[in-house]
């Protein structure tokens, strides 16, 4: 049977998620359309498949540009966003713009474009600090940072457009995703990728706190996975919420034991005071979009872990 090629628009597709996305989509022969504003994404992220790619340089603050950027397109995939939960602490009003607004631009403008369906990229931060585990998507949202509580607003707006407008969406809460093209100098990135390049340097990771705390890893092309079932497959989409992760925790001592394997030496990391606002242990209850989406994790964390240090080393 013939694949009907789309023409999707990635909002933030210069961005660590959003270039993996960008990659998959045009492998699978769609159009794709890029809409950033490079403040945390770079255009280097998408060299390798910018002559198939459609790139606008702009802002999901600005309505006229997202409705530009909306022309012609069959489907979305929504990552934009101010991803820093300690930036969101100090600039509460642009995560707001960004993250709560821009969404609803994204969703204003999709549903005057008529839209396919938008698929909104959000995070497990939404779960706050509450201790129960696994994390559920029935679970009532504790959001602990402007950051989060930015992002349910987003969840919240894409529920009401897909009842009240019936514009077809799904959101997809991100636990802790590593991988290839993860900047390491940004503030936006995770304990991974820092950690990958400290010991590529030959230096020593550090931990703050006992180093007990776990977090459910998943990579990056998992993520990928779960955005196109969400985003081409059959279930509606009415606004509901999947946890996209590995289904599997580690600890950071865990972390690093493997990161040493792959360095070649053990790893020994510094430990510094527990940093106040941490999250202690997050783990993702993953059947749901396991049954109703048909994903399923293919990369565990070493396996993971080796194609990021080897995409690194080549």
């Amino acid at each position: 049977m013939r694949q009907e090629h789309k023409r999707v628009l990635v909002t933030g597709g210069c961005g660590f998620i959003g270039s993996h996305l960008c990659e998959a989509l045009v492998a699978a022969g769609h159009a794709v359309r890029v809409l950033d504003n490079l403040s945390s994404g770079h255009e280097a992220n998408i060299a390798p498949w910018r002559p198939t790619i459609e790139f606008i340089r702009g802002d999901v603050r600005d309505p006229e540009t997202v409705v530009a950027a909306m022309e012609g397109v069959t489907h979305v995939l929504h990552e934009a966003a101010l991803v820093s939960v300690f930036d969101s602490v100090y600039k509460p009003v642009a995560a707001h713009e960004i993250n709560a607004t821009g969404t609803l631009h994204v969703l204003e403008a999709a549903r005057a474009a008529g839209v396919k369906r938008v698929v909104l990229a959000s995070t497990a931060a939404a779960y706050g600090n509450n201790p129960d585990l696994p994390k559920r998507e029935t679970m009532l949202p504790e959001p602990e940072s402007p950051y989060a509580a930015s992002k349910i607003a987003g969840e919240h707006a894409l529920r009401v457009y897909a009842r009240l407008f019936g514009l077809e969406a799904i959101v997809l809460r991100y636990f802790n995703v590593y991988g290839p093209r993860q900047d390491p100098s940004s503030p936006y990135s995770g304990v991974i990728s820092k950690f990958t390049e400290v010991l590529r340097s030959g230096g020593t990771p550090t931990i703050f706190g006992d180093g007990l705390q776990s977090r459910d890893f998943v990579f990056v092309k998992d993520v990928v996975q779960a955005n196109l079932k969400a985003l081409f497959g059959p279930v509606p989409g009415r606004g509901q919420i999947y946890n996209v992760a590995s289904g599997h925790t580690a600890t950071l001592l865990d972390l690093c034991a493997v990161l040493g394997r792959l360095a070649g030496r053990d790893v020994v990391p510094e430990h510094k005071a527990e940093r106040a606002g941490d999250i202690r242990h997050s783990a993702a209850a993953i059947s749901r979009i396991q049954q109703e989406l048909g994903y399923a994790p293919a990369y565990d964390l070493e396996t993971g872990l080796r194609i990021l240090w080897d995409s690194l080393t080549a």
